[in-house]
């Protein structure tokens, strides 16, 4: 059940949504989960919701229970999709995040989703107070940058099947969940590529 705002009210079992994160990234101490939680606020977001604008400044970040979300800019009129977050990953414009600069980023909602939302500030006083906090935000971040520097050494010296492969490694059922056409942008390839990739009978 919703209230207006769009925060949930039913009972969500958050300790053991950190713990499945914990293992993901850094675990966190039973201490600072509960920290954590007294900062955060479950929220839900519908399918096509725009948290973030080119230009904005951003001090959220959403930790993802359910569904999923993108990064994307705007390059000479075209959307191209930057990186993609599911279930127990977390979900901010990086650089506005952490640098307090405007976004480069558009940050939007590709499903309905439930998502633990926190700010800047509230994650700076966790960091300055556990270090377990402090190295599990590093490892947000590392993992987050590692996977752009990925994507363009891919784009760059890959093929474009290489390429759609490699992602299906990562998320195995992401053409259920995400638009062709983002995914698409986010493979530095047009959707009749893609979809020639995904339908070899149909190439001439």
């Amino acid at each position: 059940m919703l209230n207006r705002k769009g925060v949930v009210n039913k009972k969500i079992n958050i300790e053991k949504i950190l713990n499945e994160i914990g293992e993901i990234y850094s675990p966190l101490s039973n201490e600072c989960q509960q920290e954590f939680i007294g900062y955060s606020k479950v929220c839900t977001f519908k399918k096509g919701d725009i948290v973030v604008r080119e230009g904005q400044f951003s001090e959220k970040a959403y930790l993802i229970i359910q569904g999923s979300a993108r990064a994307y800019y705007l390059k000479d009129g075209k959307d191209i999709s930057d990186w993609f977050t599911f279930e127990n990953e977390i979900m901010a414009s990086i650089v506005s995040f952490f640098s307090k600069v405007p976004s480069p980023h558009y940050v939007e909602f590709v499903e309905d989703s439930i998502v633990l939302e926190f700010s800047k500030d509230n994650a700076d006083s966790l960091c300055s107070k556990y270090h377990d906090f402090e190295r599990f935000i590093s490892k947000v971040v590392t993992q987050t940058m590692l996977g752009l520097c990925e994507r363009l050494y891919t784009i760059q010296f890959n093929k474009a099947d290489e390429r759609y492969k490699h992602l299906l490694n990562i998320y195995p059922n992401i053409t259920n969940r995400i638009p062709l056409t983002h995914i698409a942008s986010y493979l530095g390839i047009t959707l009749e590529t893609l979809s020639r990739i995904r339908n070899p009978k149909n190439r001439i």
